[in-house]
């Protein structure tokens, strides 16, 4: 009797996901299936509530960050934050001291400062963007074999 009431939270469940894409209704989605499971075994319907609730919030806890983190990989990053993590060529010698330093990195050309401060760079000598903190780059040395020499 109730296990169509449970196939039809699992189809509403499973729409309202497919619309929003939220990786959050599908957990509950599944919550309906094991309870329709057990409605068709003949369980009472508290044990059924109990069943959706637990399965939809063990599901939801422990596998959706998992689920997120694997179907978020391969989102490309945009703008700036794509640059960290690739090389630049000095354009203008790194002093932090001095506030100065610029890079070139795909065509454009940044101010950067170096991660430590007592570390200075040369202009066209390659360096990795370790980061971004406003406008500026930070970056870093990089070792002679990743420079390819």
């Amino acid at each position: 009797m109730y296990s169509i009431f449970w196939f039809a939270a699992f189809g509403v469940l499973l729409l309202i996901e497919i619309l929003t894409l939220g990786l959050t209704t599908i957990w509950f989605a599944i919550g309906a299936l094991a309870a329709m499971i057990l409605a068709i075994i003949g369980f009472s319907l508290p044990v059924q509530i109990i069943g959706f609730l637990v399965v939809s919030v063990v599901l939801l806890w422990f596998t959706r960050p998992v689920a997120t983190r694997y179907l978020n990989s391969k989102t490309t990053k945009t703008n700036a934050e794509s640059l960290v993590g690739k090389k630049a060529r000095v354009t203008e010698n790194i002093n932090n001291l001095k506030s100065e330093g610029t890079v070139i990195i795909n065509g454009l050309e940044w101010t950067a400062r170096s991660t430590k401060d007592e570390v200075t760079f040369r202009t066209d000598d390659i360096v990795r963007v370790a980061g971004i903190s406003g406008v500026k780059l930070i970056v870093e040395q990089i070792s002679d074999f990743e420079k390819g020499v």
